[in-house]
């Protein structure tokens, strides 16, 4: 076996060769020295639009900065000024194609005939507990016959 020539090989790119450019944080762009918890705006920017934080990685903070962020915005929330949490709506799809629009092809409804009540219906207004039971006559007449009596 013939021994292996030292041939120079196209190394892969490593993580730091394809890394692009470093982000610059808002803070630094706008040579803002001190994050205020009251400064709404500002803090909003650092956060997404669930109320969550954003990465360093995202806003391109340094450490000192992202921590002054998440301070504030901690503060500003206590005090109300930021949610804690934002609920997001989005629309659901549907079923691919088997949920659809059934308006569209559908002619009016015709209004309905006005109808007597059923006897289900009479019932439950006879039978309600804020009425009492209606009595018979033979029962009208035994009370009438007490209350003489006494």
């Amino acid at each position: 076996m013939p021994p292996k020539k030292n041939t120079k090989r196209a190394k892969a790119p490593s993580a730091l060769d394809r890394r692009g450019k470093k982000k610059v944080s808002i803070l630094t762009q706008e040579k803002i020295e001190y994050v205020d918890w009251k400064d709404v705006n500002l803090l909003r920017r650092f956060t997404s639009d669930r109320a969550k934080i954003r990465a360093r990685r995202v806003t391109g903070n340094s450490a000192q900065q992202q921590r002054d962020i998440a301070m504030a915005i901690k503060n500003a929330r206590e005090m109300a000024l930021l949610p804690y949490e934002n609920r997001v709506t989005t629309q659901r799809g549907g079923r691919g194609g088997d949920r659809r629009q059934r308006d569209d092809d559908r002619r009016p409804r015709e209004p309905r005939e006005p109808r007597e009540p059923r006897e289900t219906d009479a019932l439950k207004q006879t039978e309600s507990p804020a009425t009492p039971p209606p009595q018979t006559e033979e029962a009208s007449q035994e009370n009438t016959n007490e209350e003489s009596a006494e």
